[in-house]
């Protein structure tokens, strides 16, 4: 029984960075497991081999053991991403945003277009001074018809981005799709970049700061949560 149960548990909670990008390290405050998500966010189309992607159909199922796990504590998640699929990214915001145990999120580097809903869907969110969050609208590519329909799709589908941000930090609904239509900020492309400071001061991010601040407050919300069980 007991090496049955240690097989499930290894199962659910790979630890090997080459292959899933993600460690699971036990410590004094407790068993955290660490999930990178880089790159694009792959959704229902293959990207080309030679692009660094995050395949969203593996992190579901990872997502869904991590929450079921009693062994892990909290997750961190470490992000540095370049947009992809708008409705895969958001799914795994609206999974993160679900779990009960704690998480955070750090940005590293930059937090491109579904990269947003991503950092603010963890409990809590962390940027370095160095890394960037790019807002933008909804775009798609390939043959769009030009009819009605398929501007009031991209315009709902944008709407469920921008409920989805505000739901899950401190931005004001109009200051948000304000920033995502800029037009004076990137020269090839509507919308805006903020760097670290920038993003917390607007309420996007919760703190600037990184892996150790980070971790810090993972450890606090398992202290919290473990007192509260008690």
């Amino acid at each position: 029984m007991n090496e049955q149960k240690n097989e499930e548990t290894q199962d659910a909670t790979p630890s090997s960075v080459q292959k899933f990008g993600s460690a699971c390290i036990a410590g004094d405050g407790g068993t955290f497991y660490c999930m990178s998500i880089i790159g694009e966010i792959e959704g229902h189309a293959v990207l080309d081999s030679s692009r660094k992607s995050t395949k969203y159909e593996h992190l579901l199922p990872l997502l869904f053991s991590l929450e079921e796990e009693k062994e892990i504590d909290g997750v961190l998640f470490l992000l540095n991403t370049l947009g992809g699929d708008v409705e895969a990214g958001l799914a795994l915001a609206e999974v993160i945003a679900s779990m009960e145990k704690p998480t955070v999120s750090v940005v590293l580097g930059g937090g491109h277009s579904i990269g947003v809903p991503l950092a603010v869907s963890a409990k809590r969110s962390f940027i370095v001074p160095s890394a960037t969050m790019t807002l933008h609208p909804v775009r798609t590519m390939g043959m769009v018809l030009a009819v009605p329909q398929s501007f009031d799709y991209l315009t709902r589908m944008q709407n469920r981005i921008i409920r989805f941000v505000t739901e899950h930090s401190h931005i004001q609904k109009e200051r948000l799709a304000q920033m995502m239509m800029a037009t004076d900020t990137l020269a090839n492309d509507i919308g805006t970049l903020l760097e670290g400071e920038e993003a917390v001061r607007c309420g996007l991010i919760d703190e600037v700061g990184g892996l150790s601040r980070a971790l810090c407050a993972l450890r606090e919300m398992v202290k919290a949560k473990k007192e509260g069980e008690a």
